[in-house]
């Protein structure tokens, strides 16, 4: 389709652009997915769904949303800095909390902002039926801006 395409409308072919996805080695080494995922230098960090589990893949905190939403901060972070960024480089966040009552929304919100401080990029949270692990009550997932130098872990 993209020859066609070029070759209707004279565009330029544009390379594939190789992803390097990134194995949090202070994570949790069984998860069956990267933490993070950076396209090229100076462009973006996508990172999986950061949970509130250990580093034997157990989940923290039952019942605890503040508890669970600092331990997904502390993982967020984690898997940002393998990829050389840290929460000042996110430019979208998305925040899923398994609850309907707007006050455990705003817990887990509570503690996000807190983590971000001053660095106020766009974000979402949403109220959802159930996430990934058994206990499991608090993810984020983010959208940063890689590093332009450095190595990548």
């Amino acid at each position: 389709m993209l020859n066609r395409l070029s070759a209707v409308t004279g565009a330029a072919r544009i390379a594939p652009m190789p992803a390097r996805l990134i194995r949090a080695r202070d994570l949790y080494p069984g998860a069956p997915y990267a933490y993070a995922a950076v396209a090229l230098s100076g462009s973006l960090v996508f990172t999986a769904g950061a949970c509130p589990i250990d580093e034997a893949g157990v989940v923290t905190d039952p019942g605890d949303f503040t508890a669970q939403a600092e331990r997904v901060i502390a993982n967020l972070r984690t898997a940002l800095a393998a990829a050389g960024a840290s929460l000042t480089d996110v430019l979208k966040s998305t925040v899923y909390v398994v609850s309907a009552d707007r006050g455990d929304l705003l817990d887990v919100w509570r503690v996000v902002r807190a983590a971000f401080g001053a660095h106020d990029a766009p974000s979402t949270l949403l109220g959802v039926g159930a996430l990934g692990y058994e206990g499991q009550l608090v993810e984020i997932e983010a959208i940063a801006l890689a590093p332009t130098t450095g190595s990548l872990g």
